[in-house]
């Protein structure tokens, strides 16, 4: 009688990861030659922090010919079709979500991992600020957070998140696809623009990104300041 359960929790550990490997892998065969070993070393490289959907798909997007420094030649990078960019590492996210949803207390045990995941479940249950804003959103608030595209805010702790805020798994993996899906077709499409403007213009160009970088280093200070006064409210 447990062989029947013992095949369908073994189905469940090897299906996301081999739809995940198989469907990256075919994507990957596909592309323009040149583009393969750049699409699979970035899809890899997703799995890493510091990387975050918000490098991985602009870096994938572009393309171009870049003057080697020290040298006369000229490197020729292929660009990926934005679309598929942005889809792969959402579909990473989603693939994420749905092992989590079978394997939850199972991945507790998988290195690096398993630590991973208890840091992030006793982050939310010992601060009052730091994910507590997505309680009375719900299913909206775990949409918001996959799809803004900071650190940490992937499928694996939008799965965290979900579960110690009592949403169902179904719906927690429903919400992290919308919201991987939306957030990475967003920044795709924001990185086209970017590149666009800085072929056509390259002063254009060189003010857009330093908005960005200044926008940037706001809501990193933020962050820090939240941060430490998370900090100091745990204390107290």
């Amino acid at each position: 009688m447990k062989q029947p359960a013992l095949s369908a929790g073994l189905l469940k550990l090897i299906v996301p990861m081999l739809l995940g490997i198989s469907v990256v892998f075919l994507v990957g065969t596909f592309l323009l030659v040149g583009s393969s070993y750049k699409y699979w070393v970035l899809v890899a490289a997703y799995f890493f922090p510091p990387f975050g959907k918000e490098t991985i798909i602009p870096i994938g997007v572009y393309g171009g010919e870049i003057p080697l420094p020290f040298s006369n030649d000229i490197a020729v990078i292929t660009p990926i079709n934005p679309i598929i960019m942005a889809l792969s590492i959402a579909f990473v996210d989603i693939i994420v979500a749905l092992f989590l949803v079978w394997n939850y207390d199972l991945a507790k045990n998988i290195p690096f991992v398993g630590p991973f995941m208890a840091k992030v479940e006793a982050i939310g249950k010992k601060s009052s600020n730091k994910y507590s804003w997505m309680i009375p959103l719900r299913f909206i608030g775990i949409v918001l957070f996959v799809m803004v595209p900071f650190q940490g805010s992937g499928g694996l702790v939008g799965s965290i998140v979900g579960r110690f805020i009592g949403m169902k798994p179904i719906n927690t993996f429903l919400a992290i696809s919308i919201g991987a899906i939306t957030g990475c077709l967003l920044i795709a499409f924001f990185s086209n623009v970017l590149f666009s403007v800085f072929i056509k213009d390259i002063l254009y160009g060189v003010l857009l990104l330093f908005i960005l970088i200044i926008f940037g280093i706001m809501v990193y200070m933020y962050k820090k300041i939240k941060k430490k006064q998370n900090s100091n409210n745990i204390r107290q």
